[in-house]
């Protein structure tokens, strides 16, 4: 399956471009890409980008696609399934799990549903850390035709296959870890020294 990693946003709480930030040396986005490609069920990586940080993103190695509508993360999402079924993470997710990215996978064709994605006790849904069909684009089409950005809301009314996060293993949900701030930046070096010490 590929593996699709967006990597178009704005960084506004960040204060410059975070994915191109160097954490133990390689920028953060490559910390995603490199898990992803550890994944066992991931073929293929490519990134897509904004207008804004394409070429810089070309410079890393991988095949970049730019997300023309910048509506946000459906916008990157329906680019991603052009190439087909996809497993989409964000570009800020530098402790991605690859064995959670395998079950997703699993699930999703095990199920045969339109959309895998975790979800939380409480309902909430982690739809950049999830497996989308194909087919599942021209739904997303008719939404952005409708001007309806709404992932979740979509995701919701896909009737998709849910993956229960507290069913899972407890050290598998560091994969939703993502960096919004320097502070983040500081806790993911902790928890990358504490793994190595393991």
């Amino acid at each position: 399956m590929l593996g699709a990693i967006l990597a178009g946003g704005r960084s506004r709480r960040f204060g410059d471009d975070k994915l191109l930030y160097r954490i133990g040396g390689k920028p953060l986005i490559l910390h995603a890409v490199e898990r992803l490609e550890t994944a066992r069920r991931i073929d293929e990586v490519v990134l897509i980008a904004s207008k804004n940080n394409a070429e810089k993103l070309r410079g890393l190695g991988y095949d970049v696609l730019v997300d023309e509508l910048m509506i946000g993360p459906m916008g990157g999402l329906y680019i991603a399934l052009s190439l087909g079924d996809a497993l989409v993470v964000a570009g800020d997710m530098p402790l991605i799990v690859p064995e959670f990215v395998d079950y997703i996978i699993r699930e999703f064709r095990k199920n045969g549903k339109a959309v895998c994605v975790p979800r939380w006790d409480n309902g909430y849904l982690e739809p950049l850390h999830a497996a989308y069909s194909e087919e599942f684009r021209g739904f997303l089409g008719e939404k952005i035709k409708s001007r309806d950005y709404a992932l979740n809301r979509a995701i919701r009314e896909s009737n998709p296959c849910y993956v229960s996060i507290e069913a899972l293993p407890e050290e598998w949900r560091v994969s939703f870890f993502n960096v919004n701030t320097r502070e983040d930046l500081r806790r993911v070096r902790g928890i990358r020294e504490r793994r190595l010490e393991r």
